[in-house]
């Protein structure tokens, strides 16, 4: 899946929102680690990610080829200050219909409004993607992205109490859902769309993911 979007941040820089491509992947990786190792409300911490460049690389040209699921960047000036993505969760008739959001973005970005701008991204490719439903899990925790979800249309229904584990102990996961059938999302803040592209492209789509919940 193909995407672009231009945007105006709140600090006036301008931010491309754009599908990756493979030689992307050294910049991706990093930009993985970093964040992973940044805030306590990832799925991993930075030891544990293995994946190596070539690893990486195939796994941004599946994304590149498939038609229903999108890995997304968001670039400042060149470089890769964040990432997000959907990915499908079965190709079974019954649950063909959901797909799962994660997100991550660089600490010295926070605050911008690229989080958002990067979650209603990833909710229009899943709604062009033909998806009914998209799902995500966060840390019961983190208000700011309970907070910036629910300001986009996600709705709590469910919480699993051991859902994640760190250091201090079991913590509590918020499970979300989006229904896509039932409107276009309006945003509620103008995030100054100047260019904005989708292209859904037939080809192999084998899913290859990188952890669940917020990434």
């Amino acid at each position: 899946m193909e995407y672009r979007k231009t945007i105006t941040l709140k600090d006036g820089r301008e931010c491309v929102l754009r599908s990756t491509v493979d030689r992307d992947a050294r910049a991706v990786l990093d930009n993985f680690i970093l964040t992973h190792g940044e805030t306590d409300f990832l799925t991993s911490v930075p030891e544990e990610i293995s994946l190596t460049v070539e690893q990486e690389t195939e796994y941004l040209r599946r994304k590149a080829g498939s038609p229903d699921e999108a890995e997304l960047i968001a670039e400042v000036n060149g470089e890769v200050v964040g990432t997000a993505g959907i990915d499908r969760l079965s190709r079974y008739e019954r649950m063909k219909h959901r797909a799962s959001f994660g997100i991550s973005i660089l600490k010295a970005f926070w605050g911008l409004g690229i989080g958002r701008a990067l979650t209603v991204s990833c909710i229009e490719c899943a709604r062009a993607a033909g998806y009914s439903q998209l799902e995500l899990e966060a840390a019961a925790d983190n208000p700011r992205a309970l907070s910036l979800y629910r300001s986009v249309g996600f709705t709590e229904y469910g919480r699993n109490p051991r859902g994640f584990r760190s250091p201090g102990g079991w913590r509590e996961l918020v499970l979300m859902r989006l229904e896509l059938d039932g409107g276009v999302y309006e945003p509620k803040e103008n995030i100054y769309l100047e260019r904005y592209w989708i292209d859904l492209r037939s080809g192999p789509a084998d899913r290859t993911g990188k952890g669940g919940g917020e990434k």
